[in-house]
């Protein structure tokens, strides 16, 4: 005869439970497992949804990005679209300067001696050049600036010692070139060149007397009067070469004011 030690234990009804227990574990598992698929799958519909939207990708890539370091040295180009940097206009009359404070500035300036600058066309004597600096020009402004005639081709000379600043495309002054002084105070400026010399660059250093371009007729110069638009500009504080307050170069290059007598041109 089988003897139950313990009355209260019933094997029957023990598997029983013990199945069922299996079964809900079971479920839940499942379930849970069903939970993440579905979270899986809906996050990756999202992401290939938002990848179809190009304005929510734009501004999602914004967000997120992370800017990177800049090295002063070599700052970023500017971005297209955004506000441009101040600059020159390129339809700006050559040689329109501001010359509401030149005698005060030209007083203050000790860089503006006659005797450090020499005529930058080769061959140009004082006694062939003519005072064109208060000529009035189209749209009602005035010349500040003389214009000294040669052939095209003769070589454009730098006036004085300096760096070249800026090598400019203007629809009026055509091919040009701006030259600061050694002191960075002045800038020189030669228009309609036909070319410049071979070499060239800015930020390049030049001494006097160096060939920097060919007289030419460029921009809105007659073709048939080819000659160098020069004129002198005493930089603001903020050192934009193209930006300066005008000085007549004529009587500086050796030239006579009106009604004087021509100095004796430094050697």
């Amino acid at each position: 005869m089988d003897t139950n030690i313990d009355p209260d234990r019933n094997p029957d009804t023990t598997t029983t439970a013990n199945t069922g227990e299996v079964g809900i574990f079971t479920r839940l598992i499942r379930g849970l497992l069903l939970i993440a698929i579905g979270v899986v799958i809906g996050g990756i519909s999202v992401y290939l949804w938002i990848g179809a939207q190009p304005s929510l990708r734009g501004g999602i890539a914004d967000v997120v990005a992370v800017p990177a370091a800049v090295d002063p040295a070599n700052p970023p180009a500017q971005p297209t679209g955004s506000t441009p940097l101040p600059g020159p206009p390129v339809d700006a009359p050559a040689g329109q300067f501001d010359s509401a404070a030149a005698t005060t500035n030209a007083n203050e300036a000790p860089v503006l001696d006659g005797s450090r600058l020499i005529i930058p066309v080769q061959g140009i004597q004082p006694g062939q050049l003519q005072d064109t600096y208060s000529d009035a020009r189209g749209s009602g402004r005035v010349h500040d600036a003389i214009d000294i005639m040669a052939p095209a081709g003769t070589p454009v000379l730098a006036a004085a010692d300096g760096k070249v600043a800026k090598l400019f495309q203007s629809k009026l002054g055509g091919t040009t070139l701006y030259q600061y002084d050694d002191t960075g105070a002045i800038v020189y400026y030669y228009a309609h060149l036909q070319a410049y010399a071979p070499g060239i660059h800015e930020g390049m250093a030049v001494k006097r007397g160096d060939v920097i371009g060919q007289v030419g007729s460029t921009g809105n110069a007659s073709a048939g009067a080819p000659h160098l638009h020069f004129a002198i500009m005493v930089l603001g504080p903020e050192k934009q070469w193209w930006k300066g307050s005008a000085i007549n170069p004529y009587p500086l290059l050796g030239g006579a004011a009106k009604g004087t007598t021509a100095p004796t041109p430094q050697p």
